[in-house]
C-alpha cells in the first residue's frame, strides 16, 4: 500500500471517524451542561424565541456600524478568507466529486481558473491574519498554541491545492497525497480546538439570539 492509497482509504476513514465522534462529544458535553435556572418568566413565547434565535444567526454576520472604523480590515480579511474556503471547497470540480461520493449530492463547479485566484485571495489573507495577530499587542497577547496550530492546519490544505492545482514543484501524485493528508490533519484536529467553531458558530448565535428574545431585549 502506498501512502496515496492510505490517505484515500484508512486514513479518510479513521479521519472522518475521528472528526464526526469527537464533534458529537464535544456537543453533548455542551449539552450536558447544567443550564442556568430562570427565575424571570419569558417576556415572549417559544415560537418568538425561536425566530430570534434564528435571527441573529444571520444578524451576527455584519457588525455594528459603530465597530467598523476599528475592525474593518479584521472583518474585511476575515470574511476573504471564509468566503474563500467555501468557494474552494463547494466551487472546486474535485472536492464535489467527493462530497458526491460520500453524500450523493453534485451541483456545477465553478471554473478551474477562478477557483485558483480565490485559492490565492483566501491563502493571501490566511498570510495578512498571521501577520497582524503576531504584530497586535492585544491579539498577539490574547493568541494561543491553539490559534497557530488552527491556523497552520488551514494553511497547508490550502496551499497545497493551490500547488495542486498548478501541478508545481513536485509530481502531481504527490502533491496530491501531501493535499489528502494535510485535509485529514485538519480533520482529526477540527473537534478539540478551536476550528470547531465553523459547527458552533450557528449553534451559540441561535442559543444567545433565544436568551435575548426571552428577556425581550432586541437581538
Amino acid at each position: 500500500m502506498t501512502l496515496l492509497d492510505f490517505a484515500r482509504g484508512p486514513g479518510l476513514q479513521g479521519a472522518w471517524l475521528v472528526m464526526v465522534g469527537g464533534t458529537a462529544w464535544r456537543i453533548a458535553g455542551i449539552l450536558l451542561l447544567r443550564q442556568r435556572l430562570h427565575l424571570a418568566a419569558p417576556r415572549i413565547g417559544f415560537a418568538g424565541r425561536v425566530r430570534g434565535g434564528l435571527a441573529t444567526v444571520f444578524t451576527r454576520f455584519v457588525p455594528r456600524r459603530t465597530f467598523w472604523p476599528r475592525i474593518a480590515v479584521s472583518v474585511g480579511l476575515s470574511s476573504t478568507f471564509h468566503l474563500g474556503l467555501a468557494v474552494i471547497v463547494l466551487g472546486g470540480a474535485p472536492h464535489i466529486q467527493v462530497i458526491h461520493q460520500f453524500f450523493w449530492l453534485t451541483w456545477p463547479s465553478l471554473p478551474k481558473g477562478l477557483v485558483f485566484i480565490v485559492s490565492g485571495l483566501t491563502l493571501a489573507s490566511m498570510i495578512a491574519l498571521l501577520f497582524r495577530r503576531i504584530y497586535h499587542p492585544v491579539l498577539r497577547l490574547l493568541s494561543t498554541t491553539d490559534d497557530y496550530l488552527s491556523w497552520l492546519l488551514v494553511f497547508l490544505p490550502v496551499l497545497t491545492g493551490i500547488l495542486l492545482s498548478g501541478e508545481t514543484i513536485a509530481s502531481y501524485r504527490t502533491l496530491l497525497t501531501l493535499h489528502i493528508l494535510s485535509v485529514e490533519l485538519m480533520m482529526v484536529w477540527l473537534p478539540f480546538g478551536k476550528l470547531l467553531h465553523v459547527k458552533l458558530a450557528f449553534y451559540s448565535r441561535a442559543a444567545m439570539g433565544m436568551n435575548f428574545a426571552r428577556k425581550g431585549a432586541a437581538t
